[in-house]
Order: structure tokens, then sequence, then C-alpha cells
């Protein structure tokens, strides 16, 4: 089987991210696709990450708990409705929050992890909290890099 992989339909890895899926547009995430899930995935869980943020990396977007079925998301996926639990992101704000750099382009690493079994976090958990949980329970990751500069 090939390895596992994230891809979307609306930008390629390393390219820029549209500004719909940005705080500059609709806000809304991205489609994405994962494939190549080793055997034994149940579930998949996500961080979305800014490094290059002026005070250490910027979290925009965790969820966890989604039930594999759902390896294929929409462009503003509801994946609460979905079966996810989401986290609470460096804005205070729980769900998706788009790339919105306050200079310069930044890079946003969005990281999908396939899981055998549920982490049971509660809504809201941290990002922390979602990487201790996350300790020695991936099957396998993926990850894809856009890159964002308002004004760009």
């Amino acid at each position: 089987m090939a390895a596992m992989r994230v891809t979307s339909s609306a930008y390629s890895e390393g390219q820029a991210i549209p500004r719909e899926f940005t705080c500059d547009g609709k806000d809304r995430s991205p489609p994405l696709e994962i494939q190549g899930l080793p055997a034994g995935t149940r579930f998949l869980a996500l961080v979305l990450d800014d490094p290059d943020a002026p005070r250490g990396t910027w979290t925009h977007w965790t969820f966890w708990d989604l039930p594999a079925a759902h390896a294929s998301l929409p462009a503003a996926a509801d994946v609460k409705a979905l079966g996810a639990r989401q986290g609470t992101t460096s804005a205070r704000s729980v769900g998706y929050h788009g790339p919105c750099p306050p200079g310069g382009t930044h890079r946003y690493i969005l990281r999908v992890y396939a899981l055998a079994a549920p982490l049971a976090l509660p809504d809201g958990a941290t990002v922390a909290d979602l990487q201790d949980a996350l300790n020695g329970k991936v099957l396998a990751s993926a990850t894809l890099t856009g890159v964002y500069g308002r004004g760009t």
C-alpha cells in the first residue's frame, strides 16, 4: 500500500492557499483528501499550524476522533457533524480559524494522523492536550504545507 498522504484540490504542496480559505475570504476549511490509510485505521486527527507566527507556532485548527470513513472532506466541512471533536485554536476559538498572517508570507502545515482508536479528549482541548494524547497511538501521518501572505 502507498504511504499515507493528504492533498487538497484547492492548493498543492508548497503552493498558495486560496484567499477563500483565509481570514481575508470566507474563512472556511479547504477540501481535503486523505489517502493510503494503513490497515486498522478507524479514526483521524488533524492539526493546522503556522510555525512562522511572530510569537511562536499558532494553531489554526485541530480535530480528532473523525471516523476514517470521512477521509474525504469537502470545503467548509462540518467535522463535528461527522463525529469529530474540535479543539481550541490559538485565537481561543473552537473550529477552523484560517490563515491570517500579520505580515509577510507564512507557512501553514496541516498534519493528519491515522489512529486505531478514539482519543476521547473533550471538545475544546488544547493542541498540547491533543499532542499528548497522540503519543504512541499514531499508525501513520501525512502533511500538506501551503503558504499565504496577506495582500499577495
